[in-house]
């Protein structure tokens, strides 16, 4: 783990059993085993913290993608809207209250229509 071989392992516990006596190295062990183990308990969370705030971010990427190509496709859809409108004039299909009525069609069927008989219930 720390490059520490079995002489060198046995040499600091040969002089911790020395420093520490024989009583108190076995509740010493303890805590040092349960500091190891809360230190890659936190280490681990930190890690997991980390990922979900990675996964956080691609799902942002994700939805504004989508978003984008949402606006895109809409766009494509309705050639109105890509059109820059006038000053004043209102985005999109809606058309202002005092909008005059669209033109009179004109063609084959333009023609069909002026020949019926107005009043006449067929």
């Amino acid at each position: 783990m720390f490059g520490i071989g079995m002489p060198e392992f046995l040499l600091i516990l040969v002089v911790a059993l020395i420093v520490i006596g024989p009583k108190k190295l076995p509740d010493l062990a303890r805590s040092l085993g349960r500091a190891m183990g809360e230190f890659k308990k936190a280490a681990r969370e930190f890690k997991d913290t980390m990922n979900v705030e990675e996964d956080v971010k691609e799902l942002k990427d994700i939805k504004q993608s989508v978003a984008d190509t949402w606006k895109e496709a809409v766009r494509e859809a309705d050639p109105v809207d890509a059109a820059p409108s006038p000053a004043g004039a209102p985005a999109g299909n809606a058309e202002p209250a005092d909008a005059p009525a669209p033109p009179e069609e004109t063609g084959p069927s333009a023609t069909v229509n002026d020949t019926r008989k107005e009043g006449a219930d067929e």
